[in-house]
Parts: C-alpha cells; sequence; structure tokens
C-alpha cells in the first residue's frame, strides 16, 4: 500500500460508502485514513464500518487511520408560526429565551448562554449567514437586532456568533458518550468540533487522554485567535473552512488557511485541509477546474492531508473522487514549482536537539541523494520532526506500535511499518536496512539515513543519526 505521493487524502465514510467491497475501493483508490462523522449515523452504524476497515487493514497488511469527527454544540432557532418567516433589511426583530410558533417579535432562541455572552453590535448569522442582523439592545429575556441582510428564517436553523465568546463546553453530553463509544472501538483519532479557546482543548485532553490523537477544529473566529496556544495542546489540527467561512468573510479563508498551515508545520504538528473541495463531484463525475485548483493550493502550501466530506459520503462517485484527488495531489507534487513554493513557507528551525537532528537527517539524505530516511519511532514524534521539513524524499516510520502505525497515515510523507523492538544500536541499523529493501524503499548499493532516539523506546528523544549502505551494511 505504497503510496507515490506525500500529502494524505482523508475521506469521510457515508451511506455511499459504508459497505466493505466500496471501502476497499477506497482505500486501493488511495485513501488513507477515514472519518466516521458522529453528526450521523448510530453507534451501531460506526460500530460495522470499523469492523470493516480493521478487517480490510488485516486483508491488505498496511495501517490505516480512523478518524472519529464529533459533532460538537448545536446552537439554533426555535420553532416559527408557519415555519418560517421573512425579514428585510432594516427590520427590527427580537430573539426570546423561552417560547415557541414565535413570530418576526419573538424567535425563540432557546440557549441562555448567547443571553449572557452577546452585546450591542454583535452579529448573529443565521442559516450559513444568509440572514445577518446586528444586536441593537438587550434584557433579560430577550435580545432586539436590527436585520443587516434580509431573508427567511426557517425552523431550527443554525444561528453563528462570529464576534461573541460562548461560555459554552464544546463537548455536549451526547459528544461525551460518542468519545467514550469511540475510544472502546479503538478510533485514532478524535477531532473536536467548537473550539473557541485553548481550555476546551484541556477538557476533551481530559476525556480522550493518550488513548488518540485530538484534533482540534478551527471554525470559529476566536479560535485563530488562540491558535498557538491550541497548537500546543492539541495532536493535529483541521482547517474546518466551511464553519469557519460563516464566521469569518469569505476573502480572508484563503489566507487564513496559509497561516494555520504554516503554524502547524512550525509546531510539527499535522494539519488537516477541509471542506468542500471537489464538492462538484457529489453529482458530477468529474470536478470543476477551481475545484481543482483548491486542493492544489493546500497542497502547495504543505498541507498534511486533504478531506472529503459529503463527496465520499453521500455523493454519487466516491471511488472516482478519491482517484480524482490524489491524482491532483501526484500532479501538483511533481510540477517544477513545488518544491520552491513549499520551501518558500518553510518555518524556521526549533533551537532543540531533536528537531536539529530531524532537520539535519531530512537536508543529508537529499544531498547524498538518499531514496528514504527510515525514522525509528515509538509514538510518531520522531517521524513528525523530519516531515516538518517537507524533504523531497520518502519517510519510512518504522514501530513497534500499531496506534502509532495507524496515527502516522495523516503525516506528511510518512509510510508507516511495523516491526518489533530493537535491542541495540546495530540492530536498529540492519532492521532499518533490511525493511527498507523489503517494503521497495532502497536497492543495494544505495545510502539511507537512518534516524533514531537512544534509549530505545522513550518517546520524544529524536538524538541519533546514521548514514547506512544496503549492499554491505557498511557504516558510512
Amino acid at each position: 500500500m505504497r503510496r507515490f505521493r506525500r500529502a494524505k487524502i482523508v475521506a469521510t465514510v457515508g451511506p455511499a460508502s459504508a459497505d466493505p467491497a466500496t471501502l476497499r475501493a477506497l482505500l486501493l483508490a488511495g485513501v488513507d485514513t477515514f472519518r466516521l462523522n458522529f453528526s450521523h449515523g448510530t453507534h451501531d452504524d460506526h460500530a460495522r464500518v470499523h469492523a470493516a476497515i480493521r478487517a480490510l487493514e488485516a486483508e491488505v497488511g498496511s495501517s490505516i487511520g480512523i478518524l472519529q469527527d464529533l459533532q460538537g454544540p448545536k446552537i439554533r432557532v426555535g420553532t416559527l408560526a408557519g415555519g418560517a418567516v421573512q425579514v428585510e433589511a432594516g427590520e427590527a426583530i427580537r430573539f426570546v429565551r423561552t417560547g415557541a410558533d414565535g413570530d418576526a417579535m419573538s424567535i425563540p432562541l432557546p440557549h441562555p448562554e448567547i443571553f449572557d455572552a452577546v452585546l450591542p453590535g454583535h452579529e448573529l448569522l443565521i442559516d450559513d449567514g444568509r440572514v445577518k442582523v446586528r444586536v441593537t439592545g438587550l434584557t433579560g429575556d430577550s435580545i432586539d437586532a436590527e436585520v443587516v441582510l434580509g431573508g427567511t428564517i426557517s425552523n431550527r436553523k443554525g444561528v453563528n456568533l462570529p464576534g461573541t465568546i460562548l461560555d459554552v463546553s464544546p463537548l455536549t453530553p451526547k459528544d461525551r458518550a460518542d468519545v467514550a463509544f469511540g475510544l472502546e472501538l479503538g478510533v485514532d483519532w478524535v477531532a473536536l468540533s467548537f473550539v473557541q479557546k485553548a481550555t476546551d482543548v484541556i477538557e476533551a485532553r481530559r476525556l480522550v487522554g493518550d488513548r488518540a490523537g485530538l484534533i482540534a477544529k478551527i471554525e470559529k473566529p476566536s479560535a485563530l485567535d488562540s491558535i498557538d496556544d491550541i497548537l500546543r495542546l492539541a495532536d493535529g489540527v483541521m482547517v474546518a473552512r466551511g464553519d469557519l467561512g460563516v464566521e469569518i468573510p469569505h476573502e480572508l479563508v484563503p489566507g487564513r488557511q496559509k497561516e494555520i498551515v504554516r503554524a502547524c508545520r512550525q509546531a510539527a504538528k499535522p494539519v488537516i485541509v477541509a471542506t468542500q473541495m471537489l464538492d462538484s463531484m457529489v453529482g458530477a463525475p468529474t470536478p470543476t477546474r477551481a475545484e481543482a485548483s483548491d486542493v492544489a493550493t493546500a497542497i502547495y502550501d504543505g498541507a498534511d492531508a486533504v478531506m472529503l466530506s459529503a463527496e465520499s459520503a453521500t455523493g454519487r462517485y466516491p471511488v472516482e473522487t478519491v482517484a480524482m484527488m490524489d491524482r491532483i495531489i501526484r500532479a501538483t507534487e511533481a510540477h517544477k514549482l513545488y518544491r520552491s513554493i513549499v520551501q518558500a513557507s518553510q518555518p524556521g528551525t526549533e533551537e532543540t536537539p531533536p528537531h536539529a537532528v530531524a532537520a539535519a537527517a531530512a537536508d543529508l539524505a537529499e544531498s547524498i541523494g538518499a531514496p528514504a530516511i527510515v525514522a525509528f519511532t515509538s509514538s510518531g514524534t520522531t517521524a513528525t520532526r523530519i516531515a516538518r521539513k517537507r524533504p523531497p524524499l520518502p519517510i519510512l516510520a518504522i514501530t513497534p506500535s500499531r496506534e502509532t502505525a495507524r496515527r502516522m497515515s495523516l503525516l506528511w510523507g510518512v509510510h508507516a511499518s511495523l516491526a518489533g523492538d530493537v535491542g541495540s544500536y546495530e540492530e536498529m541499523v540492519e532492521r532499518g536496512m533490511s525493511v527498507a529493501s523489503l517494503e521497495g524503499f532502497a536497492q543495494p548499493a544505495d545510502f539511507i539515513v537512518i534516524v533514531a532516539g537512544i534509549p530505545f523506546g522513550r518517546a520524544g528523544t529524536t538524538n541519533n543519526l546514521r548514514v547506512a549502505q544496503i549492499s554491505d551494511k557498511r557504516e558510512v
């Protein structure tokens, strides 16, 4: 299951792709990590998909990642008389804490946290921003507002508050039950929705612990303001451009995407770019040229992974969509300008020995024309530090941990290989050369660069670099 590209593909599983045959076809077409969207489906549905993926993993003999995406809080208006109300720009309207079947002057908004946090001048965006209102006044039980952008407010439509930080946990009771269920299944990553601040990540970490990697979904303006703190606490980030594009102006999303990707590379944390990447392929066998360019832009930015949502979950062409994304990635990475663009956004080197060793390994491997860098890693940290440099050659990560191998399915340029623990320095070199040969990464007479942490098995100790030749296994 070796991929001849560096960036990874995440595909959402849904009704169009949940059967074992389609999952297998998706894997062969290029999926590296499967996303289980817990906003939809039952626990039994997700359990069946999880079992099918693990059976597929055993069949192909290659580690497959599974990402659990939590629903998070959903803020919605209540019910309205007749099911909807039409509002016009300049009109005065009112939201109320309680009640049902309201009208324009009594729109139910059953979320007390909004009444506690909102201030005059704040905006409420309804139905993905199709209706925009600005707060003009407050009482204990009502919010007066002026309509800025008119339209139809229907029953249970979603509400976004881009300028307001709500005192609400990102984990609903449903999310907490879902996390417990997902960890029991054995998911590799948990994606946290509605992250507003760094303490939200701490709250999720208490539930997840080290049983899975924790991904913070960046979809709120306040999360952008706290991105460095969030990155220190999370194991990875998802640029959730759909919700983010509702809460900040559309024209700012591309620049923010580049900022987040760069920050993740600086922090050596994987980053997924998501939402509507090949959206027209939900119903068409080919994407638009703009969509192909959108995927390529994320690859030029240096993203670890790009994600498919409805395209693979409910679309008519899930396998074709994955194959198309695979082709776009490979073509982009093969373009003559790719290396210079990726290197131009190269983050500064961390002034620590582990990062320096990883960076030196990447530079050395390129200088001597090595076909691969071999990284021994128990936690994935060594491989992540090398991937941060975005070297022009693959990273063969050898680990004794099945869980680590699965998590590394999100890491740029990393091919994970399971192997037992090594007990000595010479055994490490022998194992590295053997696996590189068997996995097809190196041929006789090739030089490979081997990176490890000593003592073996201690997470985070990237401190050793060695060059070895496949043919006679002599150190250089």
